[in-house]
């Protein structure tokens, strides 16, 4: 569970991270599209990380998190973790990979298609509760009762490193961008973002109106919890971002934002029917302050977009 006492991630943690697990997760594409189709401004890049091993980011934070730990230590009782489905997708692959066994709980309001593939992965998986944070308190009891090694989704600093490696990538693949436009949940990809690419670059946050717990801390000064709901409440519906989270994020977020349902769904829309990629609304939330207006980008600014997830039904697209 995360720690009381936060510990900042640094880039040397980041490298070690992705050291750890670079044979286990892939390197994502980054496309530069027509921005004209898109309604924005040159100079854009797409990191995809929908085309992660199970469709998301979460492998890499997943990954690190149980090779961090001794085999040996390792319960018989295996792993388990809360998710709205992409976290929970995560750890089911990897406990498949490294040979383990694996307790889902999720929240009612996860789609269909991501229990179905949660169970097809070979995990248990249990319904616990209306939201994450229900699912959460349900993991962390089944956790206390078996001694289940708890994979946390975005609140510990080896999720973090994990997460941070996508960054790592990024700058591998085109340099150090001006402004990264990243979409929180708990917050764990964003501030993995901020450790890897913190004082070098703007970070902008991007949030769903209906959902924003990062935006509220910011204000608030602490995390602190908010009502949630909306298209993306599956993928980043915290009610409170993380406390290690935020300490990796507070002071370096450049510009906090939210945006309403419509614009994630039009970003939603655009990328399927203008460059076919299939995203849910989670993985669309960042662009979609782009492509929505919310965020307009500065002449000559080389702007990075993270897609950080594709869970979605195709036939909802259409």
């Amino acid at each position: 569970m995360p720690s009381d006492d936060p510990v900042p991630v640094f880039p040397a943690d980041v490298r070690t991270a992705f050291d750890r697990i670079r044979t286990r997760v892939r390197v994502t594409p980054v496309v530069e599209p027509d921005t004209a189709a898109l309604g924005t401004p040159g100079g854009l890049w797409l990191k995809l990380e929908s085309l992660q091993h199970t469709g998301s980011f979460k492998p890499r934070g997943a990954f690190n998190s149980v090779l961090s730990v001794p085999g040996p230590d390792i319960p018989p009782e295996g792993i388990t973790a809360a998710s709205g489905g992409n976290h929970g997708l995560a750890v089911a692959h990897v406990a498949r990979a490294l040979g383990l066994r694996a307790t889902i709980f999720i929240p009612e309001v996860s789609p269909a298609v991501k229990r179905e593939r949660i169970a097809a992965l070979g995990a248990t998986v249990r319904v616990g509760g209306a939201l994450y944070d229900d699912a959460q308190a349900e993991c962390d009891r089944f956790a206390s009762a078996t001694g289940a090694l708890e994979v946390h989704p975005y609140d510990t600093n080896t999720t973090i490193a994990g997460q941070a490696t996508l960054a790592l990538e990024l700058e591998g693949q085109i340099g150090v961008p001006d402004t990264v436009l990243v979409a929180v949940g708990g917050g764990g990809l964003a501030a993995g973002v901020a450790a890897w690419f913190g004082g070098r670059t703007r970070i902008v946050t991007v949030e769903p109106e209906s959902s924003a717990c990062l935006h509220a801390a910011l204000a608030a000064g602490r995390p602190v919890p908010v009502p949630v709901s909306g298209v993306a409440a599956d993928s980043l519906g915290a009610r409170q971002v993380g406390s290690l989270a935020f300490a990796q994020l507070n002071g370096q977020v450049d510009l906090s934002l939210t945006v309403p349902d419509r614009a994630i769904a039009e970003a939603q829309r655009l990328l399927f029917s203008e460059l076919r990629i299939v995203v849910e609304p989670g993985g669309a939330t960042a662009l979609a302050a782009l492509t929505g207006g919310i965020y307009r980008s500065r002449p000559g600014e080389r702007l990075a977009v993270i897609v950080c997830g594709g869970n979605a039904d195709p036939s909802t697209l259409a």
